[in-house]
């Protein structure tokens, strides 16, 4: 599928899904990728409507590193427990170590 062709979400849906397991990213992140810089909230939408789509929105945080999505997932701290099922550590809602296991899909993809 040619990403020229998907619309914003589903975009974000793609590159979403190439995020490596025990890594994260950010909304911003996504944004600049995608040539929008300044929509880091649609990203945020974007994942808030990603539930059915096999797409591993707990590895997308804000600039931070905080779990600002988290009231989407089921359960009170699934978002966290996915993260550090995943090797990363999160104390008070934010990503520890954010620099070392932030994946820059510029740099990546």
């Amino acid at each position: 599928m040619k990403v020229e062709s998907l619309n914003f979400f589903e975009k974000v849906y793609e590159v979403a899904k190439q995020i490596p397991y025990g890594r994260v990213t950010s909304y911003g992140a996504i944004a600049k990728y995608l040539g929008a810089a300044r929509s880091a909230r649609m990203v945020g939408y974007a994942m808030n409507g990603s539930v059915a789509k096999d797409v591993p929105a707990h590895r997308v945080v804000n600039r931070k590193g905080l779990l600002t999505g988290k009231q989407h997932f089921d359960g009170t701290n699934l978002m966290q427990q996915l993260l550090e099922s995943e090797g990363i550590k999160v104390k008070d809602n934010q990503v520890q170590n954010f620099e070392a296991c932030f994946w820059d899909p510029i740099k990546e993809l």
